[in-house]
């Protein structure tokens, strides 16, 4: 059934690539889809399987994609949090105690880590790492043609199917064709 339905959508695609290169004159658009880094290698397949399908539909859309970066303030505290967790596995590691520069007693905490240089690391490590990835996890993928939002999982809640974004893409193509045409009849 697979095979069958790819065989279709290839079938598909060259004859709409046939009829899309007798437009002619048509300027190159670009399809820019930004996708979330913590869900990057679930994202960047779904991203080449667009990628395959919108380039066999469409061949004069240049198709590009990128990370979705978060907000400035979670990628800072990201990188605080990163910094933090390498210096704390120094102190750590290295048997210094920090809070005797501050005049306080160390908690049992600290007492358990340097007891437990090997397990308090580790715990130290896979914690901050799950702070970091929170910070900057924004599970978007985002979709623009030409600098123009088109789609936006962030908005939406879910990434948009094979057939909402051929739809999509048909319904930009119609307008931009219509736009140039008005525009020729009016020069």
């Amino acid at each position: 059934m697979r095979l069958l339905l790819l065989i279709l959508l290839v079938v598909l695609a060259l004859v709409h690539r046939e009829a899309s290169a007798n437009l002619g004159g048509v300027p190159r658009k670009r399809l820019k889809m930004q996708y979330a880094r913590a869900h990057c290698s679930r994202y960047r397949r779904v991203f080449e399987e667009y990628m395959w399908v919108v380039s066999h539909w469409y061949p004069d859309i240049r198709i590009e994609g990128e990370n979705y970066l978060p907000q400035p303030i979670y990628r800072h505290i990201a990188s605080f949090v990163s910094i933090f967790k390498l210096v704390l596995i120094g102190l750590i590691i290295v048997g210094k105690d920090p809070f005797g520069f501050f005049g306080m007693q160390a908690p049992s905490i600290w007492q358990w880590g340097q007891e437990n240089k090997v397990y308090a690391c580790m715990i130290v490590f896979f914690l901050s790492n799950m702070i970091e990835n929170q910070c900057i996890s924004t599970g978007a993928f985002e979709i623009t043609l030409n600098d123009v939002p088109v789609w936006s999982k962030l908005e939406s809640g879910h990434l948009p199917s094979m057939q909402q974004l051929v739809q999509i893409l048909d319904n930009e193509m119609k307008l931009h064709v219509h736009m140039d045409s008005i525009l020729h009849h009016r020069s």
